[in-house]
C-alpha cells in the first residue's frame, strides 16, 4: 500500500510540475505574442486613431488605408515578392549544400589538413576587408552592379552556420563511416546517404538561418541595386516608407495646415502593414522545421 501511495504521489508531483511548466511557457509565449498582435492591430487602424490613442490590441478605428498604400501597385509588389522568394530558395539550397559539404570535410578525422583549413574559415569571423574593399570588388572587378548575383553571393556562406553543421557531424559515429567505406561508398555517397540523414536537425536549423538572412536582406540591395525592377521585398518596402515620409514633409512645408491634413497619408499604420507583409510568409515556414529544432536541442543528451 505504501509503495502504491508513493507512486501516486510521485505521479501527482510530476503532473504538478508539468502544469506549472506549461503555464510558465504559455505565459512567456503570450508575452512574446502580444507585440505581433499589436502590430497586426495597428496595421488595420487609421492613422488618426493611432495618433490619438496609441497602439492597442484591437483596432479602435478600422481602416485599410495602410494596405491600400502598400498594394497601390500590385504588379510591383508581386515582382518584389518574386525576387525575394527566388533568392531565398536558390540561396538556401546552394548555401546549405556548400556549408554541408565544407562541414563534412572539416569534420573528417582522417583529413590531414582540416586544422589549417578550419583556421582560414575562423579567421574571417575576426577580420575582414571592410565595406569599401568589398564594394570595389563586387562592382569594379566582378562587375555585379545591378546583378542578382550581388544579392546572392554575399550571404551564400556563413562561418557560424558552418560551426553548427560541423559540430553536428562530429556526433556521427565513426563506425558508420568505416562501415560505409567497407561497403564501397565514396565520399559523396557517404555524405548524402549516410551523414545527411543523421543530421537533419542541423540541416533544418541552418537552412532556416540562411532563408531568414535572404528574406530580411535589404542592405546588399541598397549597395548594389539601383534598378527598381530588381528590388527585393525588404528594400522595396523600405523605399516606400522613405518616399511617403518625404512626401509628407513636402506637403507640410508647402501647404497650409488644412490642406496638409487633407493629404494625411498613413505613416505609423503603414510601417505596421509593411511589417506584416514582410514577415508574414516567412513566419509560416517555422512550423515545418520546429520539430527539428527540438531534436537539435536534445541530440546531445543521449549517450550511447
Amino acid at each position: 500500500m505504501k509503495k502504491k501511495s508513493l507512486k501516486k504521489s510521485g505521479r501527482k508531483k510530476i503532473s504538478g510540475v508539468n502544469v506549472v511548466g506549461y503555464l510558465f511557457c504559455g505565459l512567456i509565449a503570450l508575452v512574446c505574442l502580444i507585440p505581433f498582435i499589436m502590430v497586426l492591430a495597428a496595421s488595420f487602424t487609421s492613422e488618426e486613431a493611432i495618433s490619438l490613442y496609441g497602439f492597442s490590441l484591437w483596432p479602435k478605428e478600422f481602416s485599410l488605408e495602410a494596405y491600400k498604400a502598400v498594394f497601390k501597385s500590385p504588379a510591383v509588389v508581386a515582382k518584389a515578392y518574386l525576387v525575394t522568394i527566388t533568392l531565398t530558395l536558390a540561396g538556401t539550397a546552394i548555401g546549405l549544400l556548400l556549408q554541408t559539404m565544407t562541414a563534412y570535410v572539416l569534420s573528417r578525422r582522417d583529413f590531414e589538413w582540416r586544422g589549417g583549413f578550419s583556421f582560414f574559415f575562423y579567421f574571417t569571423t575576426l577580420f575582414n576587408g571592410g565595406l569599401v574593399s568589398i564594394y570595389i570588388l563586387m562592382t569594379r572587378y566582378l562587375g555585379l552592379k545591378n546583378s542578382y548575383l550581388a544579392l546572392l553571393l554575399p550571404l551564400l556562406f556563413n562561418v557560424y552556420n558552418l560551426l553548427i553543421m560541423k559540430s553536428y557531424m562530429l556526433s556521427v559515429p565513426e563506425s558508420l563511416i568505416d562501415a560505409a567505406k567497407i561497403d564501397g561508398c565514396g565520399d559523396f555517397m557517404m555524405l548524402f546517404q549516410v551523414v545527411m540523414p543523421l543530421v537533419r536537425p542541423a540541416l533544418a536549423t541552418v537552412g532556416l538561418f540562411i532563408a531568414l538572412a535572404y528574406w530580411n536582406d535589404w542592405y546588399n540591395a541598397m549597395l548594389y541595386i539601383s534598378d527598381s525592377e530588381m528590388f527585393p521585398l525588404q528594400y522595396f518596402l523600405y523605399e516606400q516608407i522613405n518616399n511617403i515620409q518625404a512626401y509628407r514633409k513636402i506637403l507640410s512645408s508647402a501647404a497650409s495646415g488644412a490642406v496638409a491634413a487633407a493629404f494625411n497619408l498613413p505613416t505609423q499604420s503603414l510601417k505596421m502593414a509593411l511589417t506584416v507583409v514582410a514577415t508574414g510568409p516567412i513566419v509560416f515556414a517555422y512550423p515545418f522545421v520546429q520539430k527539428y529544432f527540438v531534436q537539435g536541442i536534445t541530440i546531445g543528451a543521449v549517450k550511447g
